[in-house]
């Protein structure tokens, strides 16, 4: 298994830090052309609570997310820009332009990642991230989450398989990395669910692949299905099993970005365990 942190590594020749920022955007799935509610787990914060404050421009929310891990770098860090909440292909094709090229435009910055989903992407963007990627590495973060038609709808992801493929396909001939997202602990799947998920994902050209933990975020859709019962959660014993199962079918040509994820500890409701970052990575370690 080659982990995010090494391969930055062996590629950079240095630490790289991530650099959460936020671009003014909405989502499909909550400005009414999918739906108006946002996928399930969604918190207000489009899945970016972690980000540099909304408000500001780019140069500034950089500068802000440097100083939040400046205790950990050293003069020479990198650094990759990540569009991470909400829907960063999506809106007026010349403002994003705008805030990519702000993005890239640091020397310490080495890439720019930009989550968003497959449905999200014109043509027009295509063409324009496919410039970009010509100037510094342009990292697509698609949120798939699961292949299973019932989970899909469940979540409201709102787009068939297909569409994936296809988004894939065209990033790939682009010269552009990808990066999946996939969500494990869905109500109702079980583990082969699961494998099949992350065995489709890794098969399907992708250059990374990030496992999340399913996790209940007050203000969410889940949290009102979770207060009725019906989302049960994962204790970390059952979860470090399901890893140990996962791991083998990851190839050493993905990249894993992620291995677990939590929320903000004021809005987290469970698993309450994911909240411990230390022990969980821990735990994480034993099974590598």
């Amino acid at each position: 298994m080659v982990t995010l942190n090494d391969h930055l590594k062996n590629r950079f020749g240095c630490k790289v830090y991530k650099l959460s920022i936020q671009a003014d955007v909405t989502c499909p799935v909550r400005d009414g052309k999918v739906d108006t509610r946002g996928c399930i787990f969604c918190s207000e914060g489009g899945s970016g609570d972690f980000a540099a404050c909304r408000g500001k421009s780019i140069p500034e929310q950089i500068d802000e997310a440097k100083k939040r891990v400046s205790a950990k770098t050293g003069p020479d860090a990198k650094y990759i820009a990540y569009f991470q909440s909400f829907t960063n292909t999506y809106g007026d094709i010349d403002y994003l332009e705008k805030v990519y090229r702000q993005a890239m435009e640091p020397d310490d910055v080495v890439a720019v990642s930009i989550g968003t989903r497959p449905d999200s992407i014109s043509d027009e963007m295509y063409a324009l991230l496919g410039e970009l990627n010509k100037i510094k590495p342009i990292w697509i973060e698609l949120g798939l989450q699961t292949i299973n038609p019932s989970s899909a709808k469940y979540i409201r992801r709102g787009y068939d398989l297909p569409v994936y493929d296809e988004c894939v396909k065209r990033l790939r001939a682009l010269g552009i990395e990808v990066i999946v997202h996939v969500i494990l602990g869905l109500p109702g799947e079980t583990h082969e669910d699961m494998k099949a998920t992350v065995n489709y994902v890794c098969s399907s050209g992708v250059q990374g692949i990030k496992l999340q933990l399913l996790h209940v975020l007050k203000g969410t859709d889940l949290y009102e299905d979770y207060k009725a019962g019906k989302v049960p959660v994962m204790t970390m014993e059952g979860y470090m099993e399901l890893l140990k199962e996962l791991l083998p079918l990851i190839p050493d040509d993905v990249v894993v970005h992620r291995l677990t994820g939590d929320g903000p500890k004021k809005i987290l409701v469970a698993p309450l365990w994911t909240g411990d970052k230390k022990r969980v990575l821990n735990e994480i370690k034993k099974i590598m």
